[in-house]
C-alpha cells in the first residue's frame, strides 16, 4: 500500500481514525466496516461514513462520493477532497479505469474455477435481477475466480467490469453461489454479508502515478467490534457503546464499554445467551468487571440503591473511576444511582465543542476569532461534560443544574482536565428560573446548550415534558443569545419525530424575532446505529441564530 506523500499536521483534538488508510491533499481512502452506510439514506437517519467524515474536519468539507458500497459490504472506499480530484476520479470511474476486486464467501460449491457473467440488471422491488436482452436494464459484467475452498466454504474473487447496484450479489446468486449472509439473494444466514472490497487501483488525480490499496477480508470478525474499532482511537477514547440492541442483533439489550469496565442494560434479567455474550466481551476487551443495570420506567420513584448497576463478574470498581473520551477525562461511578455520569451518545457533539467545528461550513464562534468573549451557558448541565469540552475549547462556561451533587461532580471533571473551576460559574437551581434571572441581568452568550431530560420536575417551574415544553425552553434560550450566536438543542424523546422537533425549535427562534442562519441536524453516533429494528432516539441540532 502506498504511503501518503504528505500527512496533514494534526491540529488540537483531532483523533486518529483507524478506518482511514490513506490521505493527501487530493484523496481520502477508508476501509469501511460492514453495517455502515456510505451516506445517510434519509435526512434524519444515522450518518453514513461520508457524512460523518465530511462534517468532522474542515479539510474534509469538500469531500465527494465517487463510488459506493452497500451498507453490509465492507472494504475500500475513495473520496475526493478537491474539485480537480473529483473531476479526475469521476472520469476514471466512468471510463472503468479504476480496478476493483472484491472477496466473497459462500457455503456453496463453485460451478468452475473461473467464469464471467454478463447480463442486464433491473430493479424488482427491493432486489435487482437479470432481465432478458430485450427488456430495459443496465448492462452488468462480473468476472469470478475461486481463491480457495474448504468444507462448506468457498472464497471467491469478484471483479466488476461495470459498476451496477447489487451487481456482484445478483451475479453470484444467479451463478449458484449466493453470498453467505446475503439472505436477500438466497444466501444462508450468517453474522454479516460476506462481501468485501479488497483491492482498489487508480491514477492519482494530481501526479498521475498509479496507486493501489489492498485490505484482506476477515469475515469471521465480530461485526459489532469491527465497527467500533474502525471509528475509535483507543489512545483517546475508551468509552463507547459495544452492542446497541436490535441494530446489533441483540433486541432489548445494550452493552457499553466504560474504560476498564462494561455496563450491560436491559429491561429484563439477562438471558443465558446475553450472559454468555457478556462474558465473551469481558474476555475480548480485557475488562476488569462487568455490571448490569435494569432499565426501569419508574426510576424516579425508586431508591438510588435499588437502581444502581450491580456487579455481575470481576473485581468491583472503585467508588469513582475515570474514562477517556476525545482525549478528555471524565469521572464515572456505579454507586450514584441510575446514571453513571456521562451519556455516551453525545460524544460527537462534545467533540464539536473541542474542535470548534459543527459541520462543513459551520464553525462555532470560538473558531471565528474576534474580540468578543466566548461565553457558554450549559443548561441542565448534569456532570458538566459539555461544559468541560467548551472550557477546553477556550470558553468561559456557566453551568446550571437542579442538583448540587451533579454540579460538584462537574467541578471534579473540570479539575480532572486541568481546568480551574473558579474561572467558571456553577449555578444551582431551576433552569427556567435561572434563564429569566440571567436575562434580566443582561447576560448574553455566544452559545447556549439545551440538553434537558425528557421529563423533569422542579418547585419553581413544575413539570417539564420535552414534547410539550421544549418550545418554551428554546425561547428562553434564544433571549440569551448574542447576534450570530449558536443554540445547541437535544432531546432523547424517542417518539418525537425529528422533523417536528426541528420545527419546534425553529418556531421558537422566529417567535423571538430572530432568524436561523445555519442549521445542522446531528443524529446518534455510529456506535449507536439506527436501523428499522432499532429506530433512533437521540435528536440533536445546532442553529446559528441571527
Amino acid at each position: 500500500m502506498p504511503q501518503a506523500a504528505e500527512r496533514f499536521a494534526r491540529p488540537p483534538f483531532q483523533s486518529v481514525i483507524p478506518c482511514i488508510m490513506f490521505e493527501d491533499e487530493d484523496l481520502l481512502v477508508v476501509n469501511k466496516p460492514a453495517g455502515w452506510n456510505t451516506h445517510a439514506p434519509s435526512p434524519h437517519a444515522g450518518e453514513g461514513i461520508y457524512d460523518w467524515l465530511r462534517h468532522r474536519e474542515p479539510r474534509w468539507a469538500e469531500l465527494a462520493i465517487l463510488h459506493r458500497l452497500d451498507k453490509e459490504t465492507s472494504g475500500l472506499l475513495v473520496f475526493g477532497k478537491s474539485r480537480a480530484a473529483n473531476r479526475s476520479l469521476t472520469r476514471q470511474f466512468t471510463e472503468h479505469r479504476v480496478q476493483k476486486r472484491y472477496w466473497l464467501l459462500t457455503d456453496r460449491p463453485a460451478p468452475r474455477r473461473a467464469w464471467k457473467v454478463q447480463t442486464c440488471l433491473a430493479r424488482c422491488g427491493s432486489r435487482y435481477a437479470s432481465v432478458s436482452g430485450g427488456a430495459s436494464g443496465e448492462l452488468a459484467e462480473t468476472q469470478f475466480t475461486v481463491l480457495s475452498t474448504a468444507p462448506s466454504r468457498t472464497l471467491l474473487q469478484a471483479e466488476p467490469l461495470t459498476g451496477r447496484t447489487h451487481q456482484i450479489r445478483v451475479h453470484a446468486a444467479e451463478s449458484g453461489v449466493p453470498i453467505l449472509g446475503d439472505t436477500l439473494y438466497g444466501g444462508s444466514h450468517f453474522q454479516r454479508v460476506c462481501l468485501h472490497a479488497a483491492f482498489l487501483a487508480l491514477e492519482h488525480p494530481a501526479s498521475g502515478r498509479l496507486l493501489s490499496f489492498e485490505v484482506p477480508a476477515d469475515f469471521e470478525a465480530d461485526p459489532c467490534r469491527a465497527l467500533r474499532s474502525a471509528i475509535t482511537d483507543p489512545g483517546e477514547t475508551d468509552a463507547y457503546r459495544l452492542v446497541h440492541g436490535a441494530a446489533d442483533g441483540w433486541p432489548g439489550w445494550s452493552l457499553d464499554r466504560l474504560g476498564s469496565y462494561l455496563l450491560s442494560q436491559s429491561e429484563e434479567d439477562l438471558t443465558f445467551e446475553q450472559d454468555c455474550e457478556l462474558r465473551r466481551w469481558v474476555a475480548v476487551t480485557g475488562a476488569q468487571a462487568a455490571y448490569h443495570k435494569p432499565l426501569s420506567k419508574t426510576v424516579r420513584r425508586a431508591l438510588p440503591e435499588t437502581v444502581c448497576p450491580q456487579l455481575m463478574l470481576g473485581v468491583p470498581a472503585p467508588e469513582r473511576f475515570s474514562i477517556l473520551e476525545n482525549g478528555r477525562s471524565f469521572e464515572l461511578g456505579f454507586g450514584e444511582g441510575y446514571s453513571v455520569g456521562l451519556f455516551l451518545d453525545q460524544r460527537d457533539n462534545r467533540r464539536r465543542l473541542l474542535t470548534g467545528e459543527v459541520a462543513a461550513g459551520f464553525a462555532l464562534p470560538s473558531s471565528r476569532g474576534g474580540s468578543r468573549p466566548w461565553e457558554v451557558l450549559n443548561v441542565f448541565a448534569y456532570t458538566c461534560g459539555f461544559s468541560v469540552c467548551a472550557a477546553v475549547g477556550g470558553a468561559r462556561v456557566t453551568s446550571v443544574d437542579l442538583s448540587r451533587k451533579y454540579l460538584d461532580w462537574g467541578r471534579r471533571n473540570f479539575e480532572l482536565n486541568g481546568l480551574d473551576p473558579a474561572g467558571h460559574e456553577f449555578l444551582f437551581g431551576d433552569a427556567f428560573d435561572w434563564m429569566k434571572r440571567l436575562h434580566k441581568k443582561g447576560r448574553r452568550y455566544t452559545l447556549v446548550i439545551l440538553d434537558p431530560p425528557t421529563f423533569s420536575q422542579s418547585r419553581q417551574s413544575g413539570v417539564f415534558r420535552a414534547e410539550q415544553d421544549y418550545g418554551k425552553l428554546a425561547q428562553a434560550a434564544v433571549r440569551l443569545l448574542r447576534a450570530e450566536g449558536v443554540l445547541f438543542t437535544s432531546t432523547n424523546a424517542a417518539q418525537w419525530d425529528p422533523a417536528q422537533f426541528l420545527e419546534t425549535v425553529r418556531t421558537a427562534i422566529r417567535s423571538e424575532g430572530r432568524s436561523v442562519l445555519k442549521e445542522r441536524y446531528a443524529p446518534q453516533p455510529p456506535d449507536f446505529p439506527i436501523s428499522r429494528e432499532q429506530p433512533g432516539f437521540l435528536k440533536t441540532a445546532w442553529f446559528e441564530v441571527g
